[in-house]
């Protein structure tokens, strides 16, 4: 015995059956279903709210506020800050090193400083009083060399009008001899007689006396 089919029920699908999915379409998720990354409905789309602005989540945003703020507070409060502090620290105990050495070199350079004005007016003293020294000394020693000059000029000039003295006194010795032996020449040659040497001594001795 054969069946036959009404038309109506081959035609129409089956209210049970899921339409295909259609090839290059994206497939939908069904309602109801939640979203795996955010944690709210997946049908967001359709209230048109973007879910870190729905008042809805609002609770668990400031939780994980509070949350994250503490988290953030403690690593400030047990690393950051420790670490801040020390670096800070470090660097004012290196300031303040270099400030204590520097202020020391400062206070070697003026000792150095002062330690050589001293030495170079001590110096200065020094070859002042050297060079008066040097110079009483040449004083002393040009008026000794020059005491002697004029003791030896005054001993040679002194012997020399000795033996001037010598000469004169022989030569005005000789004087009356060449005198009378002279006058006497002259009288013989002008009279053409000789006389005696005692007039001529009278006559020489008369001329002196006169002159």
């Amino acid at each position: 015995m054969m069946f036959v089919t009404p038309a109506y029920a081959q035609t129409a699908p089956a209210a049970s059956e899921t339409p295909a999915a259609t090839v290059g379409e994206p497939h939908a998720a069904p309602a109801g279903e939640l979203h795996t990354e955010t944690g709210v409905p997946g049908d967001h789309g359709a209230t048109g709210v973007f879910p870190p602005f729905d008042f809805a989540t609002y609770p668990s945003q400031l939780v994980w506020l509070a949350i994250t703020f503490g988290i953030f507070f403690l690593v400030m409060h047990k690393v950051i800050a420790p670490r801040l502090a020390a670096i800070l620290g470090d660097r004012h105990d290196r300031i303040a090193a270099d400030l204590s050495e520097a202020g020391r070199l400062k206070a070697e350079a003026d000792a150095a400083v002062e330690t050589y004005e001293k030495e170079l007016a001590a110096a200065r003293a020094k070859g002042a009083g050297i060079a008066d020294a040097a110079r009483e000394a040449a004083k002393t020693k040009a008026a000794a060399d020059r005491a002697a000059i004029e003791e030896e000029l005054a001993s040679k000039l002194a012997a020399a009008e000795a033996r001037i003295a010598d000469i004169k006194a022989k030569a005005f010795a000789n004087v009356g001899d060449i005198a009378e032996e002279t006058a006497a020449g002259i009288v013989d040659q002008l009279i053409g007689a000789k006389t005696s040497g005692e007039e001529v001594k009278a006559a020489v001795a008369a001329v002196k006396t006169e002159a």
